[in-house]
């Protein structure tokens, strides 16, 4: 893929105008929509359910990037594919048998996504890495909103794409946490090939011209 794509965070949009906020996005520059589903168990927060996804799934008209911070995600595979979920990301550190979610989620027809905490080395994907459509790397700690970006992150870029060339795979590589306009373009020089941006796009003055200058940073 040659262009880095931008996925606003629906976590931080405005629940009370909320089909404002979709509309919003479907007609700037954005190219997938990203949602994050937090359990309160698997992190310490808890966002939105189904009847969210649905109303969301309903005027968006953009790829939907499913972020499950959840435990146990294989009991939802089905009903995120109901919904109309394009890709499906489950976090490793909740999985006990990865390959078997990872068939699970194509079985049901959507891409496969693998997300990695701060903590969690990149190296542990490396058995893994042909059947992952997405690997989303955290450059936060999961469950907040507005956090600060992780210097480490870079790094972790660089040695995930290095792994995906090395095996012949087509894996993107996702940033979610802290993206800006301060790192976007190193984050992309870096290897990455879809970055999330919640709290800097809708917390901004004018969220379009936000999403479209990140765009021009990274064209």
């Amino acid at each position: 893929m040659s262009k880095t794509l931008i996925a606003p965070s629906i976590l931080a949009a405005d629940f009370g105008n909320l089909q404002r906020d979709v509309e919003m996005v479907n007609n700037s520059q954005a190219d997938w929509f990203h949602l994050d589903v937090m359990d309160g168990v698997f992190v310490p927060n808890i966002s939105f359910g189904m009847p969210i996804i649905k109303s969301i799934a309903k005027h968006a008209n953009k790829t939907l990037d499913a972020h499950l911070m959840i435990v146990d995600p294989d009991r939802y595979i089905k009903t995120f594919s109901d919904l109309g979920i394009d890709y499906l990301t489950v976090h490793y550190e909740a999985c006990n048998h990865l390959h078997r979610t990872l068939q699970a989620i194509k079985a049901e027809g959507m891409k496969a996504g693998v997300a990695l905490n701060p903590h969690t080395n990149v190296n542990l994907l490396e058995d893994t890495i042909n059947d992952i459509d997405l690997v989303c790397i955290m450059s936060v700690n999961p469950g907040f909103g507005g956090q600060s970006f992780i210097e480490n992150t870079y790094r972790k870029v660089e040695q995930l794409k290095e792994m995906i060339v090395r095996k012949n795979a087509s894996t993107l590589i996702e940033i979610d946490g802290g993206v800006t306009n301060k790192n976007a373009k190193q984050l992309a020089a870096a290897g990455a090939d879809v970055l999330v941006a919640g709290s800097y796009v809708f917390r901004s003055e004018n969220p379009t011209e936000t999403i479209l200058d990140l765009q021009n940073l990274l064209a």
